[in-house]
């Protein structure tokens, strides 16, 4: 008997093994290829001029689309297999609480190590909240992501030199701080879809994970991978599909004219129009150094660039799955105020 379970056994594991370390490189295959592919088809094959509007639509649409589907397939997976080896009251215990705002800190310095847009930090906001990290710490990371990274840093040291920079960064890290720790004293976990907090095994909603199998915790990743793709990809694909159509539209003649230095309302034009747009910092700056060139204050257009990546229409379409709209509003409010607070600030002192 012990003869014909081993090799069994033995068997089943290189089948597991085999098969995991083969679709984490196909994943990762795929996640290099994305992007050259959309360049060769579209700019290539069909001839879209990859610098107009309708060319940069079109490939961020669809590049896009890959791109955060493809995380949410990694991140959601990885995160789901993870939190089988811990209880979400574990996690809370661990994060919660009086440590609460050491989470903020360390989800934040997560946030600037980790160079996604905004829709593509939701993915690990899914995982992070299903995985019973709380709320308002993991609201520190949804911040801290898009709103600074290494690309920004360096460009921003490259354009305007290690003063405004340090305070960029030291800005950008205050509001992801301290916003999810005002989001995490307010309780508003009620506000979070049910659904995200339910832990399934093959379609079974289960109490607890121990005794569970590692057949069982790769099957429960699988399961809620295709549970969330099926409940988000109409979001998905509005929110991509609206950021794509105003994807390179720069309002610089907008900003000249309304938000310049004589407006005392520039701050708040300026986070007004960055909202509804959708980049990363790496790809609103360069409409920020021609705003500067043309004499804008450096506070106006810090404020815009950071509403520009930290809050954004489609990836509060994608947010809509999991969060209700009172939580959705609450946290644009308040991140929005933090934004415009820095941007007066900035005015001010230089």
């Amino acid at each position: 008997m012990t003869t014909t379970t081993a090799p069994s056994a033995r068997r089943q594991s290189v089948r597991r093994w085999g098969g995991l370390a083969l679709a984490a490189a196909v994943w990762w295959a795929l996640y290099l290829v994305n992007e050259p592919f959309w360049n060769w088809l579209i700019g290539g094959a069909i001839g879209l001029d990859l610098n107009s509007r309708l060319g940069s639509g079109v490939h961020f649409f669809f590049f896009d689309t890959v791109k955060i589907a493809l995380l949410l397939i990694g991140i959601i997976f990885l995160v789901t297999v993870l939190r089988s080896f811990m209880t979400v009251e574990r996690t809370r215990a661990l994060l919660g609480g009086k440590r609460e705002g050491v989470g903020n800190v360390m989800a934040a310095g997560l946030g600037v190590v980790t160079p996604f847009c905004s829709c593509s930090a939701v993915p690990a906001f899914i995982g992070f909240v299903a995985s019973g990290v709380p709320l308002g710490v993991t609201m520190s990371f949804l911040i801290a992501s898009p709103l600074v990274n290494e690309v920004a840093i360096a460009l921003l040291l490259g354009l305007f030199g290690p003063g405004p920079t340090l305070m960029y960064v030291g800005a950008g890290l205050v509001i992801a701080i301290v916003a999810g720790m005002v989001i995490g004293r307010l309780k508003l976990e009620r506000w979070v879809e049910p659904f995200v907090f339910e832990t399934k095994l093959r379609g079974q909603v289960i109490t607890s994970t121990v005794g569970l199998t590692w057949d069982d915790r790769i099957q429960m990743g699988i399961d809620e991978v295709i549970s969330i793709l099926r409940g988000i990809w109409p979001y998905l694909l509005v929110g991509i599909g609206l950021g794509a159509a105003i994807h390179g539209w720069a309002p610089e003649d907008f900003f000249a004219t309304y938000a310049g230095a004589d407006n005392p309302f520039a701050v708040l034009i300026a986070v007004l129009v960055g909202v509804p747009l959708y980049s990363n910092a790496a790809g609103v700056l360069p409409i920020v150094d021609a705003l500067y060139a043309k004499g804008l204050p450096m506070g106006t257009l810090l404020a815009f660039m950071m509403a520009t990546v930290a809050l954004s229409v489609p990836e509060m379409i994608l947010l809509r799955r999991v969060l209700k709209p009172k939580l959705i509003a609450v946290f644009v409010s308040i991140t929005a105020l933090g934004i415009v607070a820095v941007g007066y600030l900035f005015n001010a002192v230089l």
